[in-house]
């Protein structure tokens, strides 16, 4: 008697940790949004969908796909995991746990999808789904030997963020950028958690502007640096990456790494400005309005 095999999609639960772990670290087709949360941590978190294998023989399925799209902040959902195995083909995987976090996205209304393309097998995915590239994402790289830039600015005041900063924080971050690059407090509370350096800048306005950075092998990364509207202009930017670049060498950091969208002017001349060169990687930001 033949063995009859189907697929069906539900929400991802706890007992499916083990499994979407194992597709996370022995797949070939597997997609991680640049986030302060591990994939797995999101588990619970709707819509996060499992591709489930069922036999007739077989009552409980075997997990051969996940997507993870919740929205942080509200109305903006980042994929946060895509991954699938070699038991389904990549675009059937794709198509139907698509179909089904767009539904669930647009039952709680409007909402924007994003993806960072990291890999190259994913924009093919995306663009047949109707996702459109709205920018680039370009990285650049300050290298032992360059010149340490002055931190003194007039009116300005460096010191190490506190968590007792973090709401003002997240105020601020609201301001300072587009909604599909906020950072919730929820997010900044985790990125404080994993900062290898967190500073913030003061005048007598108050909290004028916040950098977070995180270690790695090589050095350092910035990964998130918010100047209040009203500020921007007046070098608080480049006091923060300033001081940060103090720092830095007094721990024996060497490299330092940032990204930055494409078409942001004043970013891309503030790092340009303190050594920064671009690593020749850039990469499509993709996007998705569900209705």
């Amino acid at each position: 008697m033949a063995v009859k095999v189907d697929f069906q999609v539900r929400p991802a639960d706890s007992m499916d940790q083990r499994q979407i772990a194992n597709l996370i670290h022995f797949e070939s087709y597997v997609h991680r949004h640049l986030d302060w949360r591990n994939p797995l941590d999101w588990i619970g978190v709707p819509p996060y969908l499992v591709a489930e294998q069922v036999t007739t023989n077989a009552p409980h399925g075997r997990v051969v796909a996940a997507l993870a799209c919740p929205p942080d902040p509200p109305q903006v959902a980042w994929i946060r995991l895509f991954v699938n195995s070699d038991r389904l083909p990549l675009k059937e995987a794709w198509d139907i746990l698509w179909e089904a976090a767009q539904a669930n996205l647009g039952r709680n209304g409007n909402a924007r999808v994003a993806v960072i393309a990291l890999k190259d097998w994913l924009p093919g995915l995306l663009t047949g789904s109707g996702f459109v590239v709205r920018q680039q994402i370009v990285m650049f790289e300050r290298r032992e030997g360059m010149p340490v830039p002055e931190t003194c600015r007039p009116g300005i005041k460096i010191r190490q963020m506190t968590i007792r900063d973090l709401p003002l924080a997240a105020a601020l971050d609201a301001a300072a950028f587009d909604p599909l690059w906020h950072n919730s407090l929820a997010a900044l509370k985790r990125a404080y958690q994993q900062a290898m350096l967190a500073t913030v800048a003061q005048s007598a306005q108050g909290l004028i502007g916040y950098q977070i950075s995180t270690q790695n092998p090589y050095g350092a990364h910035l990964a998130r640096l918010a100047v209040r509207p009203e500020a921007q202009g007046r070098g608080v930017g480049r006091a923060l990456v300033s001081d940060l670049i103090h720092g830095l060498a007094q721990r024996g950091a060497s490299r330092l790494t940032v990204n930055t969208q494409a078409d942001n002017a004043p970013s891309l001349a503030l790092y340009k400005r303190l050594g920064f060169v671009e690593t020749g990687e850039r990469y499509p930001v993709f996007e998705f309005q569900v209705q």
